[in-house]
């Protein structure tokens, strides 16, 4: 029996969207000197606040609910909760100067109740599952080029069998690589992130752009948690759905040598390595080691970055750092 090799690509490319704006969102960031391990929960904000925005709306609209709306609200609304979260995250680092990595923690723990509990009430106000009727998972998960492309030999089921979301995680992450490569604003949030003191003697306002980049961030991350919610998990709130896919963004942003272009192939690679038990089975081969592969692969590349010490492969200089402008 012959492997069907354009099955698992397209399974990689659906399944590593979610970690595609969720490490996206991570490298905006970190490219600041913010290091918010809070993925996971902005992630389960996002997921949560999502689905809760089209099924109220699919409830008040009823057989009249437009897909596109549909969409733009769920849109919407993860994006506001990762904002939300990330502006707690912001005020409790950059204005109250607590320490990053616990400050991380204590929002992925937040963002995961939050999630957790608004899927429950849903579940409560419903009585059962929370779910959106079927016409509207058709306008999330269905592909939006015309089946006439699709049809195109190998390259149409690979490149135009996707829906809106994939197209428009890789136009936000080249958009990112264009905004920090070749604009002075980019150059501003690059030099923050690797020298906040030589930054702000420039003239930059460390504050603010470091506000503006994790709170952005954290929009575009948990807008990976509405897409797994919203397509993956088939517009049905499930509590451990979620479970893991914010550490891996946080795992692949690594691995990405936090280069937004390099999250595309990165991305597509994890979401392969996170399904292949499911794909290509191996008897001898424990389910619990295939899915602890992306974490391997991640060990790999810090070891060979860290020993190439070569200076654009290494994180922002000031990466996980409170800025103190008395100490400049």
């Amino acid at each position: 029996m012959s492997f069907n090799y354009i099955g698992l690509i397209k399974a990689a490319v659906l399944n590593g969207t979610p970690l595609l704006f969720g490490t996206s969102g991570e490298i905006l960031t970190e490219k600041s000197g913010n290091l918010n391990l809070g993925v996971e929960g902005l992630m389960f904000m996002g997921g949560a606040f999502g689905l809760c925005g089209a099924f109220v709306y699919d409830n008040i609209a009823g057989d009249s609910a437009v897909g596109f709306i549909a969409v733009a609200i769920a849109f919407i609304c993860a994006f506001l909760a990762g904002v939300l979260g990330s502006l707690i995250f912001s005020f409790l680092t950059v204005t109250l100067r607590a320490n990053q990595n616990v400050t991380g923690l204590a929002l992925t723990i937040f963002g995961t109740g939050v999630g957790q509990f608004v899927g429950e009430l849903m579940r409560l106000k419903v009585g059962g599952n929370v779910s959106v009727s079927n016409s509207l998972k058709s306008a999330f998960s269905g592909a939006v080029f015309p089946k006439a492309m699709q049809k195109i030999p190998v390259l149409g089921e690979i490149l135009f069998s996707y829906n809106f979301f994939v197209y428009i995680g890789v136009v936000i992450v080249v958009l990112m690589w264009w905004f920090m490569n070749h604009t002075r604003k980019g150059l501003y949030l690059r030099a923050v992130g690797e020298s906040p003191s030589t930054a702000d003697a420039a003239g930059i306002n460390v504050t603010r752009c470091r506000y503006i980049a994790t709170c952005l961030g954290g929009g575009i991350s948990a807008l990976g948690g509405m897409v797994h919610t919203m397509t993956i998990a088939g517009c049905v709130w499930n509590h451990n759905a979620l479970a893991g896919e914010g550490w891996v963004a946080v795992a692949l942003v690594i691995f990405c040598l936090w280069r937004p272009l390099n999250a595309i192939w990165g991305s597509i690679l994890f979401g392969g390595l996170l399904i292949l038990y499911l794909r290509l089975p191996l008897a001898f081969l424990p389910t619990q080691i295939y899915k602890i592969v992306p974490y391997i692969a991640t060990a790999v590349v810090l070891v060979i970055v860290s020993m190439r010490r070569r200076r654009e492969d290494q994180p922002p200089e000031s990466l996980g750092l409170n800025y103190f402008r008395e100490e400049r």
